[in-house]
């Protein structure tokens, strides 16, 4: 495997004719076999961002390179190289699962057999059954099954579990961290916090188009962001809150009862709301 990085993305910037800047100077490395998470709220510029590394959009100024390549400029052998599952998605809604998966293998050069595909997304079941039919879960593993069929080196994950129930979610991890466990880097985009911290091994956070932190996955925000906090009433119903690296002294240390005692250890979507507030005001 090659020692340079997945994706490289250097002083991106995007601003529109009308004026607005939706990209300002963002830098961040993937390195292969990486899953990175970039997080931010709605026009924070996460999907200018990844359109701009799919090749979709342009970029008004800086450098990106996906697998060594410029995605403005790439050709039709980088592009069998790279997967893309995309918010919504245009399947053919009058064929089965199957014939969907046999006409798009046949437009790469690595492709993966059907069975391969209908086995490793969990769809074997559903072979025959016309794409309209689908559940919105099962659609969604098609579209994973479309976006993994070239064997790419790298996959865009954009939104993908946006609408589902929570055991389809917890599935749908279990098929992407197959697809990482095979060495494919992954850029996931998603709302789902708890999502992000269980798939991702670093994250990046933009707001209003910035680079605000960009960390391993368990240490975004810092440290100080997830000390846990204590918090009790005492006798006279006066309620307590005190931010603590040692919660048990904290506690062994009091002179008084404490009523209602809860220890409270930030998670990542704490640290991230705290984060996106901070930079707001």
């Amino acid at each position: 495997m090659p020692s340079s990085p997945a994706i490289e993305v250097e002083h991106l910037s995007k601003q529109y004719p009308n004026g607005k800047r939706a990209v300002t100077d963002v830098s961040f490395t993937i390195d292969r076999g990486e899953t990175f998470a970039l997080l931010g709220p709605n026009g924070a510029g996460k999907s200018t961002t990844v359109e701009i590394l799919e090749g979709y959009r342009s970029r008004s100024g800086g450098s990106v390179r996906v697998l060594g390549h410029d995605p403005a400029r790439a050709s039709r052998s980088h592009n069998a190289r790279v997967g893309m599952v995309l918010q919504t998605s245009g399947e053919s809604p009058n064929v089965t699962v199957a014939e969907q998966l046999a006409h798009f293998r046949h437009l790469y050069p690595r492709s993966r057999p059907v069975e391969e595909l209908l086995a490793v997304t969990g769809l074997h079941e559903q072979r025959n059954t016309r794409v309209s039919k689908l559940s919105g879960g099962q659609r969604r593993r098609v579209d994973v099954a479309l976006g993994i069929i070239g064997r790419p080196e790298v996959l865009f994950l954009d939104e993908p579990t946006t609408g589902f129930d929570p055991e389809a979610r917890r599935q749908f991890w279990q098929l992407i961290e197959q697809v990482a466990n095979e060495g494919t880097t992954i850029l996931l985009t998603t709302h789902y916090l708890d999502e992000a911290a269980h798939l991702a091994d670093r994250a990046a956070v933009i707001a209003d188009g910035s680079l605000i932190d960009l960390a391993p996955i368990d240490e975004i925000g810092g440290a100080a962001a997830r000390i846990p906090v204590v918090r009790w009433r005492d006798d006279d119903g006066a309620q307590h809150e005190r931010r603590t690296t040692d919660p048990v002294a904290l506690v062994r240390g009091s002179t008084g009862p404490m009523h209602d005692l809860e220890v409270v250890r930030p998670a990542l979507e704490d640290v991230y709301l705290a984060m996106i507030a901070e930079h707001a005001a």
